[in-house]
């Protein structure tokens, strides 16, 4: 996922969308762990989509944007 689609995303979809990253990253370690996968590098480019989209989240945070899930819920 590029980095231009990730600033599209509202900061409740980013974190959906980190969630089902997560997961699928986790499934895959262990499929590599039973049987190799075909190609590896999907590994190493959900990590990266991980990253841009922790980064994504931290710099919403610093800047302050009213997006998150408590400032939702607390309204």
């Amino acid at each position: 996922m590029e980095q231009q689609v990730i600033k599209e995303l509202s900061t409740a979809e980013l974190e959906e969308r980190l969630e089902e990253e997560r997961k699928q990253l986790t499934k895959l370690k262990l499929n590599h762990a039973v049987s190799p996968l075909e190609n590896p590098n999907r590994i190493k480019d959900y990590k990266h989509t991980i990253a841009r989209m922790l980064t994504e989240l931290k710099r919403r945070e610093i800047e302050g944007e009213p997006n998150t899930n408590e400032e939702q819920n607390n309204k």
